[in-house]
């Protein structure tokens, strides 16, 4: 059914916020997330018409997994951006803690009472948004899931930040040369749940059965639940359990900081090596000061800008979600892969040469 005309967005953009609130992006989803989970196909309606125009005065609904949230607030800031270019408008709304999964069912029901034209969902739970998502489906609202998918049937399409396999090998090819290919290591996850971090966490084991890598070991895998204090308590946890680790993956921006934070102020800074994924002003003191060499992301501004760009391509019938069709957003074209999912593209590593160049 059609939306009313009536319509009006709200824009509430969140604050950069304390460690405690810092960046959650890696309790998020990739494309490769959903292969195995049996769950059928992404949803769709219809038959895409590419050369459909664009729709404008269309509403989407952004629910990040956590307001406030500096990684969050970036993303949400680029999809609000791609809106007003493209004659939308954006409202946001969400919980403030990134484990309220109820609490993000209640705001999609709510964007659905207030009829909005498509939902860019940060999922916190591949299952528990379905039926209120499927709900929202069966009244015309197209769902984009972006950063943190849901399982495939419960929404259009997935906007992947990269690919899990890239992330996962890269991660330990970071670390490995920046130890010499010697010692024992452990990763430093984000909850035991996240659909993500175990993908990711997979492909890192997968990356370690190289002999390249025969004399790296992975004692543990920690985890500090996206939460800057266990993160930093963890972190000393390993070191006190390991008194030999030669360093740390962690792939959770916020567990990477309450590393960085915790090394920084310990005998550790510069012996212990630390990756994984982080947001460059997070991680800026860390790089320069000798705690951390090098680490990775994905800019979640264009993140954010793609789910919205998606979102609209939607709402407009130039696509449905299905595998192989494609469509233009800002420029560039994408295609939808397996199961709904559009991949951004490949993590950036930030160093000491480039990370001044970028700000998120």
């Amino acid at each position: 059914m059609r939306k009313s005309s009536l319509r009006r967005a709200c824009a509430t953009l969140a604050a950069v916020s304390s460690l405690a609130l810092a960046a959650t992006a890696c309790g998020g989803t990739t494309k490769e997330d959903v292969k195995n989970d049996g769950a059928g196909p992404a949803a769709s309606a219809g038959k895409a018409d590419p050369g459909a125009a664009l729709k404008k005065g269309l509403t989407v609904g952004f629910l990040p997994k956590q307001v406030n949230n500096p990684y969050f607030t970036t993303a949400d800031k680029g999809g609000e951006k791609a809106l007003a270019e493209l004659g939308s408008a954006y409202k946001e709304v969400g919980p403030s803690s990134a484990t309220d999964t109820s609490g993000q069912v209640s705001y999609v029901n709510t964007l659905t009472q207030q009829q909005v034209d498509a939902i860019a969902v940060s999922a916190q739970d591949p299952g528990a948004l379905c039926t209120a998502l499927k709900q929202a489906m069966g009244n015309g609202i197209k769902v984009v899931t972006y950063d943190s998918d849901t399982t495939p049937q419960c929404r259009n399409a997935f906007v992947s930040q990269a690919s899990a396999e890239d992330l996962g090998r890269t991660e330990v090819q970071l670390l490995a040369q920046q130890i010499g290919y010697r010692g024992e290591i452990a990763v430093l996850s984000a909850a035991q749940t996240a659909t993500n971090q175990n993908t990711w966490i997979g492909y890192m084991k997968e990356e370690l059965k190289d002999l390249k890598y025969k004399d790296v070991k992975l004692v543990k895998i920690a985890y500090g639940n996206d939460d800057a204090q266990q993160s930093f308590q963890q972190t000393q946890g390993l070191l006190q359990e390991y008194p030999d680790l030669k360093g740390i993956i962690s792939p959770t921006t916020v567990g990477i900081k309450a590393a960085a934070q915790y090394l920084s102020g310990s005998k550790y800074k510069g012996k212990v090596k630390l990756t994984g994924l982080g947001t460059p002003n997070d991680m800026r003191k860390y790089v320069k000061n000798g705690t951390v060499d090098a680490f990775e992301l994905w800019d979640p501004a264009k993140l954010g800008d793609l789910a919205a760009r998606t979102a609209v391509a939607l709402s407009s019938g130039q696509i449905t979600g299905k595998e192989g069709e494609s469509f233009q957003a800002g420029g560039t074209t994408y295609s939808i892969g397996k199961d709904g999912v559009i991949s951004l593209g490949k993590p950036t590593v930030f160093d000491a040469e480039n990370i001044d160049r970028f700000n998120f």
